[in-house]
């Protein structure tokens, strides 16, 4: 939560909060949160949701039916596109 978010507030929560801040971490009691241990029933990018941006881009043919062919049930082909590249900028960005 951003500070000035705070101000929405009502007074007594935000007191709580700042109590909360000022505990030392083995002090706050979060066992109606317990550690999530087990993640794989996680799902990735419920949440997060890049802007995307519609172009015109010629990729070639084969290249295309390989991503198809690999989809699952031929749908999701340009997600995998894009996870493809994402991978490939983050892999050379991270090189150089």
């Amino acid at each position: 939560m951003k500070k000035n978010d705070m101000n929405d507030l009502p007074p007594d929560v935000q007191s709580q909060i700042r109590a909360l801040e000022n505990l030392p971490e083995d002090q706050v009691d979060t066992t109606d949160a317990p550690e999530i241990l087990d993640w794989s029933d996680a799902r990735r990018g419920v949440f997060y949701r890049p802007v995307k941006q519609q172009i015109t881009l010629r990729i070639d043919a084969d290249i295309i039916a390989w991503f198809k062919a690999h989809a699952r049930d031929g749908r999701g082909y340009q997600t995998d596109i894009n996870g493809a590249l994402r991978e490939h900028v983050q892999r050379t960005s991270s090189a150089g």
